[in-house]
């Protein structure tokens, strides 16, 4: 099987926006000029990676917290006409696709895939989100080959490498089909935290980032999901506020 990456973003390609000088690329740049010794120039490096990364980082957290503001819909066009799961709906690939890309898109991001794992009785497939400011975040899923029905050899492995690539594409999003079912589990529905996420962009200082969550997470009181979720992305955001990241 191939490992080409499938990209999920529209041929015109977003202008960077121009990255800002940073202390540490000043730190950086002086210490080239006073002929600091490559000790120092390392330690120097390091920084400036990490600063880089913790900026890069913050970029993606607004980016992605704008694309769930979007409250992108995805709609279930295929039915199910035989097998255990006849007369069920579900999303093909590039319904999920031409749902979920220009959300991304607007907002700085890209979304593609690659087959992580290639072996005879399993593959694996990595969904890959990369903002234009250089961060990536990714979730893999595997499993067998689809060889239900008169599928060959080949059409078994598409089929499920098609099936990884529709549900790594909706967890890294965080998005869900129309009436999207559990397959009869009775699964509890999650709050959606978009909205929180994008007051929370808004939160300047340490003692602000701190109040708005204890201001707002009694609102997900009995959802422990979303919660945490909330909670995890607080805690990020008030580091990356500590660190001076904007």
């Amino acid at each position: 099987m191939s490992t080409d990456i499938i990209e999920a973003t529209p041929t015109a390609v977003a202008t960077m926006p121009v990255r800002s000088v940073s202390t540490a690329d000043r730190l950086l740049e002086l210490a080239v000029q006073q002929g600091a010794d490559l000790d120092k120039l390392e330690r120097l490096m390091d920084l400036k990676q990490r600063h880089d990364a913790d900026v890069a980082r913050a970029a993606y957290n607004v980016a992605f917290a704008a694309f769930k503001a979007e409250a992108v819909k995805i709609v279930r066009n295929r039915k199910v006409t035989d097998g255990p799961l006849k007369g069920k709906s579900y999303a093909e690939l590039h319904a999920v696709v031409n749902a979920i890309t220009p959300a991304l898109s607007k907002h700085g991001l890209s979304m593609s895939w690659r087959i992580t794992k290639d072996e005879r009785d399993w593959l694996e497939v990595t969904c890959t989100l990369k903002h234009e400011a250089g961060h990536i975040d990714a979730v893999s899923m595997g499993g067998p080959p689809d060889t239900g029905g008169a599928k060959n050899a080949i059409q078994a492995r598409a089929s499920t490498v098609s099936y990884l690539e529709r549900y790594t594409a909706k967890a890294i999003t965080g998005l869900s089909e129309q009436d999207d079912d559990d397959d009869g589990q009775g699964g509890a529905r999650h709050a959606d935290i978009s909205a929180l996420l994008v007051g929370l962009g808004a939160m300047t200082t340490d003692a602000t980032a701190l109040s708005y969550w204890n201001t707002h997470k009694v609102q997900l009181a009995g959802d422990k999901a979303a919660s945490d979720a909330f909670k995890k992305a607080v805690v990020e955001h008030r580091i990356n506020l500590k660190r001076g990241a904007p």
